[in-house]
């Protein structure tokens, strides 16, 4: 479940108001409880409208453009026959887009336009989001079984595109609507919002990582595996005539066979170096943002609702099972160190098969030549980034990892993050 939870902050918007709390915005309101697309983009337009003057409205706004971010992305997947690989080599594709039974044709250069929207959008938002004072008392109640995104464009916002349906399917299993079902009205403060925008950091950090590159060799020789009829170049040679569907043995032998042809292909001229560069001043900027969210978190008095709760507010997150201890707290923010001295150059990274030297990776982002997946894995891509200096040991991360438990350092940083 918790692989997925940045999609839930896709559907979130939050209060801020000075010395007393303000209503939340009408607009806000009718965004949040809007059935249709139109709807929901009016009441967005109003938002950003009033969002110069008024922080309660810049923060929703900012919400809802970070939503609409991860629309876009749906939206171009289904038009073209998306089929998701539920892999975490595709993080940026693991939306439960629907099926489409007629869907378009899709070309390297189209797959490209698809990323850039909504890599820009994220942009939006993180720039709104920003806006909002610090300091600004928020607090917005949403339902997550409410809100919800346009899956399938058909101009509709259903119960099955809710965040809590979309959360259920991207951990394969369904939403609860029994009587015994966990609460999923969770009460949004000021620190959620770092979050949200380090999350927009973060996917930023993934599309310019991939739009630096020109991966249409890869694309060519491996996509038809998550577009099987779209018309790809291989299609006719290599999808089964019934695209794939026939769920036999046989169609997930054709998918693994396409997968390893991916990871091979994964051999990436650099063609926008500067978005190379941009990512990983994403990645710092999500850093930065990680430690706003749990200073403002850690200063909370109360103890209503929390998405992320601190150590004195002693909450179990309903979806997550979890509650957040101080020694879970202050792990985490030495991980956000470590994270900060490998990308600023301070910390190599090991590999593990050159003694001595560990890869910098300031160096990898800023100087930045063609990727190729399987030679960085094996050792001759990386040995132009290869330095001497301090390099990152198991048991530096080992001893950060012992404080999550038997849940698991991956499970807390991805809804830490």
């Amino acid at each position: 479940m918790m692989r997925t939870a940045f999609f839930a902050a896709a559907l979130f918007a939050f209060l801020p108001v000075s010395s007393a709390r303000a209503e939340m915005p009408e607009a806000a309101k009718a965004m949040f409880e809007a059935k249709s697309v139109t709807d929901r983009n009016t009441a967005l337009s109003t938002l950003e409208g009033a969002a110069a003057k008024d922080p309660a409205s810049a923060y929703a706004a900012g919400a809802g453009e970070f939503f609409t971010a991860l629309e876009i992305l749906a939206s171009g997947l289904h038009r073209h026959g998306f089929e998701s690989p539920q892999s975490f080599m595709l993080p940026l594709m693991r939306l439960p887009v629907p099926d489409n039974p007629d869907p378009e044709p899709l070309t390297y250069e189209q797959f490209r336009a698809i990323l850039v929207a909504f890599r820009d959008r994220l942009e939006k938002s993180a720039a709104t989001l920003s806006s909002v004072p610090a300091d600004a008392d928020i607090g917005m109640v949403v339902d997550l079984a409410h809100a919800g995104i346009d899956l399938n464009e058909d101009g509709k916002i259903a119960p099955d595109e809710s965040v809590a349906a979309i959360m259920a399917s991207l951990s394969r299993g369904s939403v609860d609507t029994s009587d015994a079902a966990p609460s999923l009205i969770f009460r949004f403060d000021r620190a959620d919002g770092f979050w949200l925008q380090g999350y927009a950091e973060f996917l930023m950090a993934q599309a310019d990582f991939w739009l630096a590159h020109d991966f249409k060799a890869m694309f060519d020789g491996s996509f038809h595996m998550l577009f099987p009829r779209a018309k790809l170049p291989l299609q006719d040679t290599l999808v089964p005539p019934d695209g794939g569907m026939s769920g036999s043995i046989f169609a997930s032998e054709w998918r693994f066979a396409d997968f390893i042809s991916l990871v091979h292909l994964v051999n990436w001229p650099v063609v926008e170096p500067e978005r190379r560069q941009a990512a990983r001043r994403h990645l710092l900027e999500m850093i930065r943002l990680s430690r706003e969210d749990w200073k403002a978190i850690r200063a909370e008095t109360d103890n209503d609702r929390e998405w992320l709760p601190g150590p004195q507010q002693k909450g179990i997150n309903p979806l997550t099972g979890l509650e957040v201890s101080e020694e879970q707290v202050q792990a985490w923010l030495a991980a956000l160190t470590m994270a900060e001295d490998l990308l600023e150059g301070r910390v190599m990274l090991p590999h593990f098969r050159i003694a001595g030297k560990g890869i910098n990776m300031k160096r990898f982002f800023d100087e930045p030549k063609p990727f190729d997946l399987v030679l960085s894995i094996t050792g001759p891509a990386i040995a132009p980034y290869l330095e001497s200096g301090k390099i990152l040991t198991s048991d530096d991360f080992d001893q950060i990892q012992r404080e999550f438990g038997g849940a698991g350092f991956l499970t807390f940083a991805l809804w830490f993050n």
